[in-house]
């Protein structure tokens, strides 16, 4: 991996890590909070493409795993990855890296509509399957159960979904990382 790429990786690692600055805020009769930091996956998937956006996220959990305070509310440890909210948080490299695969597959005909489909599979879609189902097994609460509690944060992640699709497309064109990875590896070829 060039040096360059190293340096957006950490860049979107540390956007992430910035995001959980902002509080989190507590959601009544729910163990788990709304954050920003979900903001921060889907702009690091639909900036900088599967590999590098899922890379930052990977960092930032090993971070979260090694006890880093760099969640919402200054919270980290394997504790937190076991725990309630955890399977939301092992879900963001994945969700980044799909965000990234599917905007990286329609890069030349990218438009808001598409980016806010690939935001919602990888950013809504991939988080909740994975936070809803470690939440249920943690809690011993059925899947359906837990599904109809997250019901309260589709609201925001909406917002952070238009968010996110609003700033990459802003970012595609005035600095488009991702057009330049694919350029690079089609001339390796």
């Amino acid at each position: 991996m060039k040096l360059k790429d190293m340096m957006f990786v950490a860049m979107f690692a540390a956007v992430v890590v910035a995001l959980g600055l902002i509080p989190p805020i507590p959601v009544p009769g729910l163990p788990v909070p709304i954050t920003a930091q979900t903001l921060g996956v889907m702009l690091a998937g639909s900036v900088l493409g599967a590999k590098r956006g899922g890379l930052a996220l990977v960092i930032f959990v090993l971070l979260v795993a090694v006890g880093a305070p760099i969640l919402s509310g200054g919270r980290g440890g394997l504790g937190i990855l076991v725990g309630t909210s955890g399977g939301y948080i092992l879900s963001w490299p994945i969700a980044a890296f799909v965000i990234g695969y599917l905007t990286e597959r329609f890069w030349d005909k990218l438009n808001f509509a598409k980016l806010i489909v690939f935001t919602l599979i990888g950013g809504i879609i991939i988080v909740y399957l994975g936070g809803i189902t470690q939440w249920s097994i943690v809690t011993d609460t059925p899947w359906l159960a837990v599904a109809a509690g997250n019901l309260a944060f589709i609201p925001g992640d909406l917002i952070k979904a238009i968010v996110a699709c609003i700033v990459a497309l802003r970012i595609k064109k005035a600095y488009p990382m991702i057009q330049k990875t694919i350029s690079s590896e089609r001339k390796a070829a």
